[in-house]
C-alpha cells in the first residue's frame, strides 16, 4: 500500500495500479524502456494491472514481463469496462494511468488519475478527467515511488 496525505485535497491509500497498455505503457506495441524496473519497485506496494484491448496482440507477454494482471477490454466498450475495473477493485484504492479517450472514465473514478502526454498524444476528455498530467509514464510511476512529489503538485 502507498499512503500519502495531501493537504487541502485528500489522503490516498493506494492498493492497485491500473496502467493502460497502448499509448501509455507501450508505444507502437513496444514496452517503454525502464518500465519493468519501476514496476518491480511498485509491485512491493501495489497490485499491478494492465488494461487493454490488445491492439498489437502482445498484452499477455507484456503482462507476464511486468508481473501484472491482464485486464482485457472489448472494443467499443473499452471505456466502460475500464471504469468497471476501477469500481471492482475499489476506486478509493486505485491509481490509474492512461492517455486515450477510453481511459477518461477510469481516471475520473480512480482515487488518483494520471494522464500521460506522450508520443501518441493525450485525448482532451482524458486530460479533463485526470488529477495531474505528466509527459512520460516513467514520470507517473516516479510520482508513486516518491509520493511526496504528489504532495508538492496536488496540495491546495
Amino acid at each position: 500500500m502507498i499512503e500519502v496525505e495531501i493537504p487541502g485535497w485528500h489522503g490516498l491509500a493506494l492498493e492497485h495500479l491500473i496502467l493502460d497498455l497502448n499509448g501509455t505503457a507501450a508505444v507502437d506495441g513496444e514496452l517503454v524502456p525502464c518500465l519493468a524496473e519501476r514496476l518491480a519497485i511498485l509491485s512491493a506496494h501495489l497490485v499491478l494491472h494492465l488494461a487493454t484491448a490488445d491492439t498489437h496482440g502482445q498484452a499477455a507477454e507484456a503482462a507476464q514481463r511486468l508481473g501484472a494482471h491482464l485486464a482485457r477490454v472489448e472494443g467499443r466498450h473499452e471505456a466502460s469496462q475500464k471504469h468497471a475495473l476501477v469500481e471492482r477493485l475499489g476506486a478509493a484504492s486505485v491509481a490509474a494511468i492512461g492517455n486515450g479517450a477510453n481511459d477518461a472514465q477510469m481516471l475520473s473514478v480512480a482515487a488518483l488519475g494520471i494522464a500521460i502526454l506522450g508520443p501518441e498524444g493525450l485525448a482532451m476528455e482524458t486530460l479533463r478527467a485526470a488529477d495531474l498530467v505528466v509527459g512520460r509514464v516513467e514520470d507517473a510511476l516516479d510520482l508513486l515511488i516518491y509520493p511526496r512529489r504528489l504532495v508538492a503538485t496536488l496540495r491546495r
